[in-house]
């Protein structure tokens, strides 16, 4: 019989190890860099899964290429409440698990085999929930057809693209205004059932009398009808450029960071460039930042809109310069602007268009202003839509009661399907989601005033213009197609789904046309955080050789052998004493600024300072700044 050591269980494993040749220090380390693991990859693994949660839920119909964009999509202009609502879904619950899982390993450090053994629970669970949530966001964003047609051309777009510049364009003797209003996040899917929706409820019961009393290319049906959202459209700027140039924003950078380019698609001529060519005072006017997205630069490169935006409200005193709502301000006092400006415009002789977009109806959950009710009680998104129906309503009843109404159309579209996490998470996956679309005193009529129309956002740019009136050769523009005629769209030609496929492959085309964009812009590489930093080091001044000297140190994103370091000093509070100093690379890769205070009259108190960085392209990076002080 074999006689038992004596020892307690631990400590025998300890004795067996050492006999082993293990040493116990080494086994010690060992287990205790496995602990930290443990705990760091359970936190990761857990704030990963919470993440890909709460994305999934704020985005509910998220595509690849929608993730893409809001990966790449700059903070600025950013809803706060949005970021908050991600803070608290994940923060919280992550923080526990790992202040759970600590105390656990703390609570059975000393029993060695207890540890150990949940320290290969924290891994493995890190292990399986990690591979499980990866595995899960690469079906749900069918990732592999992603990659695969972002490696494969298609001559779809190369042979479908029809260019303004090249088709003939009647315009009527007598030039109609325009009115274009997007409506942020609005589809066909918020009307009842009854009327071609997917709820019970008719959220937009207005907007749904407007559509069907108008034309919205339902044919016979009195289900409403509106245009698919194609990749590439399915966010704001997105949805603007292709209703009005036919084309998907498919470039390569961020989808809204067209506002750090100098030119905005150069090469083709959108609805804005038409209409100015005739002769139209234009208009773009909206409760938000123009200038997000590169919306500004879209609208005054292509037609020379002006821009009436959030600033331009505040700076002519129609809002307070401290008042911000939501996204700028409300819709609400938007349509009470347009009316203003719709006032002015008719009394030019010359035509008009003027394009609004709204706000109100943005994700998450939209905004209550003080015309909202509650007919929903807690649905607040529901509420919202309802009052955006009524007031969007009022303001196109408004319009007709005008002598302007005879001469105008008014096209209304959604910009494109809501981004809301929530409300649409009911809808059956096979119902058929489109922007809502309407064609309102329109100077034609369908040729087959019975066809339903399967179309695109993209139709909505040739048939804008036919809806004025204006004769097209051939009835196609960009990639849409008059719906007034009876030439088929693209989509009922090739099917919503492969006309999808196709967008989102590369294309010559696109090449061409992207091809001015600059991906080093200085702004965007700031934003994106590819611009050179470093840190800035004031040292004390030194009395005996009468300088203040500047330590520039952990240069990053810059080529030292190419770069200049400039820097800014002054005293006075208006920079009136301003000087430009160059800093010196030193054998360490740190640069030193030598301020010499005589330059400054020796005077005393506190010396401002920025570091900027010039490259070889001549672009400039601000560094840093700081502050020195000459004393006595």
């Amino acid at each position: 019989m074999k006689k038992e050591s004596g020892l307690p269980k631990d400590n025998q494993i300890e004795e067996n190890e050492i006999k082993r040749g293990l040493p116990a220090k080494i086994r010690k380390i060992l287990t205790g860099v496995a602990a930290v693991l443990s705990v760091f990859f359970i936190t990761v693994s857990v704030l990963l899964a919470a993440s890909i949660t709460w994305m999934f839920k704020t985005w509910n119909h998220l595509t690849m290429d929608e993730l893409m964009y809001q990966l790449r999509a700059p903070m600025d202009g950013t809803n706060r409440n949005m970021i908050m609502d991600y803070i608290w879904s994940c923060i919280p619950l992550t923080l526990a698990v790992l202040a759970v899982s600590i105390i656990i390993l703390l609570l059975v450090r000393k029993k060695k085999v207890i540890y150990r053994t949940v320290i290969g629970i924290l891994l493995a669970g890190a292990v399986a929930i990690i591979s499980y949530y990866l595995a899960y966001t690469w079906n749900r964003l069918d990732i592999g057809n992603y990659a695969e047609n972002k490696s494969t051309y298609s001559e779809f777009i190369d042979v479908n693209y029809i260019d303004p510049a090249d088709t003939e364009l009647t315009f009527p003797e007598t030039k109609r205004n325009l009115i274009y209003i997007f409506l942020e996040s609005v589809e066909t899917t918020y009307a009842d059932t009854e009327n071609g929706g997917a709820f019970e409820e008719n959220y937009i019961p207005n907007l749904t009398e407007l559509a069907q009393e108008n034309e919205d290319f339902s044919g016979s049906s009195t289900d409403l009808n509106g245009g698919y959202a194609m990749p590439y459209t399915t966010w704001t700027a997105g949805a603007l450029f292709g209703q009005t140039s036919g084309l998907p924003l498919s470039i390569p950078i961020d989808g809204n960071s067209m506002d750090t380019q100098d030119s905005f698609f150069p090469g083709i001529v959108t609805l804005g460039d038409i209409l100015e060519q005739q002769g139209y005072e234009q208009v773009f006017m909206i409760g938000s930042d123009a200038n997000f997205g590169g919306r500004e630069l879209y609208f005054t490169e292509h037609g020379n809109y002006d821009i009436e935006d959030y600033y331009y409200f505040t700076e002519i005193g129609k809002i307070p310069a401290d008042r911000w709502v939501w996204w700028g301000f409300e819709d609400l006092y938007l349509f009470d602007f347009a009316k203003e400006k719709l006032t002015e415009l008719s009394q030019s002789e010359e035509p008009f268009n003027l394009t609004l977009l709204t706000v109100d109806t943005h994700f998450e959950d939209g905004y209550v202003c003080e015309e909202c009710g509650d007919e929903y009680g807690d649905d607040q998104y529901a509420n919202v839509l309802t009052c955006s129906d009524r007031q969007v309503y009022e303001f196109v009843k408004w319009i007709q009661r005008q002598d302007f109404y005879e001469n105008t159309t008014i096209v209304i579209s959604g910009d494109h399907p809501t981004m809301d996490s929530d409300f649409c998470e009911d809808v059956e996956s096979d119902y058929s989601r489109r922007v809502y679309t309407t064609y309102i005193n329109s100077a034609v009529q369908a040729d087959d005033a019975a066809m339903t129309r399967n179309y695109t956002t993209f139709d909505n740019f040739p048939t804008t213009l036919a809806s004025l009136g204006v004769e097209i050769a051939g009835d196609r523009l960009g990639l849409g197609t008059n719906l007034f005629s009876d030439t088929l769209t693209l989509t009922e030609t090739y099917g919503i789904q492969r006309m999808s496929d196709e967008l989102q492959k590369e294309s010559k085309l696109m090449q061409e046309l992207t091809s001015t964009i600059n991906e080093d812009s200085t702004e965007l590489k700031i934003r994106e955080g590819r611009a050179p930093t470093a840190a800035l080091t004031v040292q004390p001044y030194n009395y005996l050789d009468g300088r203040l000297p500047v330590l520039i140190t952990d240069l990053t994103n810059a080529d030292t052998t190419t770069s200049t370091i400039n820097v800014a000093v002054w005293t006075e509070e208006d920079r009136s004493d301003q000087q430009w100093i160059q800093a010196e690379l030193q054998a360490d890769g740190t640069y030193l600024c030598s301020i010499n205070v005589a330059n400054f009259g020796f005077k005393l108190g506190q010396y401002n300072i920025e570091a900027y960085l010039i490259d070889n392209t001549g672009a400039q990076y601000l560094l840093g700044s700081a502050t020195g002080l000459v004393e006595e």
